[in-house]
């Protein structure tokens, strides 16, 4: 059950395109924040098309969340608690990723966040 929500918080915290799945929540739970914020920022790249300048500014950011995300992803809180404090880090997240895309990037992104979503649910109901 432990795994199980690293890698529903995992899920949460990463952009993760398709080719990301191949990775495991484990995996990804033993990379460091800076290898996190890079991956992630790798995938919105690729995924949204994201030019020069969106990619410094989305590397900051992944950045800088994933630090904040580590003590929650390490740390020994119980599995709601977890899961409230990493979606708060998300909203906050969004919000500063939405001022940096464009109106057809958050999209892209809020869509295949939805995606990921299910695919989760879907996994964990089986």
């Amino acid at each position: 059950m432990k795994k199980i929500l690293g890698i529903t918080i995992l899920t949460l915290v990463l952009f993760a395109g398709r080719p990301a799945m191949a990775q495991t929540g484990a995996d990804l739970k033993n990379k460091t924040p800076e290898q996190r914020a890079q991956f992630q920022t790798e995938m919105m790249t690729s995924k949204l098309k994201l030019n020069t300048d969106q990619q410094t500014k989305v590397q900051a950011i992944n950045l800088k969340y994933a630090q904040k995300m580590e003590p929650i992803i390490k740390g020994d809180a119980g599995r709601l608690q977890k899961f409230k404090q990493a979606k708060a880090l998300l909203k906050d997240k969004d919000n500063e990723l939405k001022a940096v895309f464009t109106a057809d990037q958050f999209k892209q992104y809020q869509d295949f966040e939805a995606e990921m979503r299910e695919k989760m649910k879907e996994k964990m109901g089986s």
